[in-house]
């Protein structure tokens, strides 16, 4: 089998991140009891020795995979503020529509979601501590970033706001009703709305 190509990670040796993007392919694909530290060795590569010293556990694997989801979940809605710095409803806007369409063949966000929301999975025992900071996380950054537009609103008000969006994006992450698009216009009228502005 042809050995996943090898590029050194920013954290950890050259191995760590091409072992984790192979157990979140696998995952995606096979489900997460198949995955095993020697089929991560055959997909990368490596020795199955290797696999245990760039990573450690199984849990910890989980672990690893999920910082890595929750990084591009971030990375997408930070990408969508700095395109729209003067305007704070278009950057809720594309924020969800791209976190939405990140999510729609993404397993790991998924299961994350539903750790979030209660929802049994397999994954949940090992995503209970992690998604539990999800919703924090996600608050803290926006609260960050809205402060820059200088709402119409009090401070109370607009965590009121976030919270409001950040729940209402892992509902539809978990049960779409709509299309990404369709369901990010939807949240742009609502916090236009609720940021008493004009905005359709």
């Amino acid at each position: 089998m042809t050995a996943m190509s090898v590029v050194p990670s920013a954290e950890g040796g050259q191995y760590r991140r091409p072992i984790i993007t192979a157990a979140i392919e696998l995952t995606a694909r096979s489900g997460w009891p198949s995955v095993t530290m020697a089929r991560l060795a055959e997909l990368v590569g490596v020795s199955r020795q290797t696999v245990y010293n760039e990573i450690g556990s199984k849990t910890a694997l989980a672990e690893a995979m999920i910082a890595h989801e929750l990084s591009r979940f971030l990375t997408a809605v930070g990408a969508a503020f700095d395109r729209h710095p003067g305007d704070l409803v278009e950057a809720i806007r594309e924020a969800a529509r791209a976190v939405l369409e990140l999510a729609e063949d993404n397993v790991l966000l998924r299961a994350i979601a539903s750790a979030t929301h209660g929802t049994d999975t397999e994954f949940l025992p090992l995503l209970t501590t992690r998604a539990g900071t999800l919703l924090t996380e996600a608050q803290t950054m926006l609260a960050e970033r809205v402060r820059g537009y200088a709402p119409p609103l009090a401070g109370d008000r607009i965590t009121v706001v976030i919270d409001l969006v950040v729940r209402a994006v892992l509902s539809h992450v978990m049960q779409p009703s709509d299309t990404p698009a369709h369901t990010a216009d939807s949240l742009a009228w609502v916090t236009a709305r609720l940021l008493g502005t004009d905005r359709p």
